[in-house]
């Protein structure tokens, strides 16, 4: 049985569904003593839901991440209830708009910073201070292959998704001499209910049918591939890897995409 997060105490943003759903049930089956946070307290029912039917178990908070407040809130609930904080995956994200860059209104734009970006950083400002009290821990940030190479349509999140990889690379350089290691994951196209709803969007459907072909392995990722790789990161058998940014995209990025 794999316990290779075994009593460790990890936050997961974006816990309501996708790859953070998949990723909580693969976090849990090794052993973690899971926080599940979101926005949407539909999708942390199903997601505890779906935990207690594996036979494990986790707790819920409602976070919104683009918020000072409802982060440190979030920091501070773990702590007080497990009395630690070992590991954090920050996966909680708005998915891009579909628009042109000049057809993007400032609103559109602010929004998915504050989100996708600024809500990293928060969950990093509050994370980090929690873990350095128990002698240290483990971080992983959720960023895109986007951020390697961009598509059309979506310069707010290539833009946010960028940010991550900067600021996971700082906070490493910060923090990895007072034993905190951040790491971030680039996944490529992966099924999650996100990107279902592009590929029914005629808009995005052949633009995707396109990128399916530049996936070395022949297919899109599932979201407990993505899952595993974090689990790695987030687990002591990943030791020596700090500032790193691991790409899990079935070799689109091999394919000079």
């Amino acid at each position: 049985m794999d316990k290779s997060l075994a009593d460790k105490v990890i936050i997961v943003t974006g816990a309501g569904g996708g790859i953070g759903r998949e990723s909580c049930r693969v976090f849990a089956a090794a052993g973690a003593r899971l926080v599940l946070a979101d926005i949407g307290e539909q999708g942390l029912r199903e997601t505890l839901e779906a935990i207690k039917n594996d036979g494990f178990d986790a707790e819920t908070i409602t976070v919104d991440v683009g918020s000072e407040d409802s982060v440190r809130n979030m920091v501070e609930q773990t702590v007080a209830r497990h009395g630690r904080l070992d590991g954090a995956f920050n996966n909680a994200a708005v998915e891009q708009i579909g628009k042109i860059l000049t057809d993007i209104t400032l609103a559109e734009w602010e929004r998915t910073i504050k989100v996708d970006l600024t809500g990293v950083f928060l969950c990093l400002k509050y994370q980090i201070p929690a873990m350095l009290k128990n002698g240290g821990g483990s971080i992983v940030n959720t960023s895109s292959g986007v951020a390697s190479a961009a598509i059309p349509y979506c310069a707010e999140y290539v833009s946010a998704k960028s940010g991550v990889v900067g600021l996971t690379r700082a906070a490493a350089v910060d923090y990895g001499s007072m034993g905190i290691r951040v790491n971030a994951i680039l996944p490529g196209i992966i099924r999650t209910p996100m990107v279902q709803r592009l590929l029914d969007d005629p808009q995005f459907a052949v633009m995707f049918e396109r990128l399916r072909e530049r996936h070395v392995i022949g297919r899109f990722g599932e979201s407990s591939e993505v899952g595993e790789a974090a689990k790695w990161l987030l687990s002591d058998a990943s030791s020596f890897v700090h500032g790193a940014s691991i790409t899990v995209d079935g070799g689109i990025g091999a394919n000079g995409a």
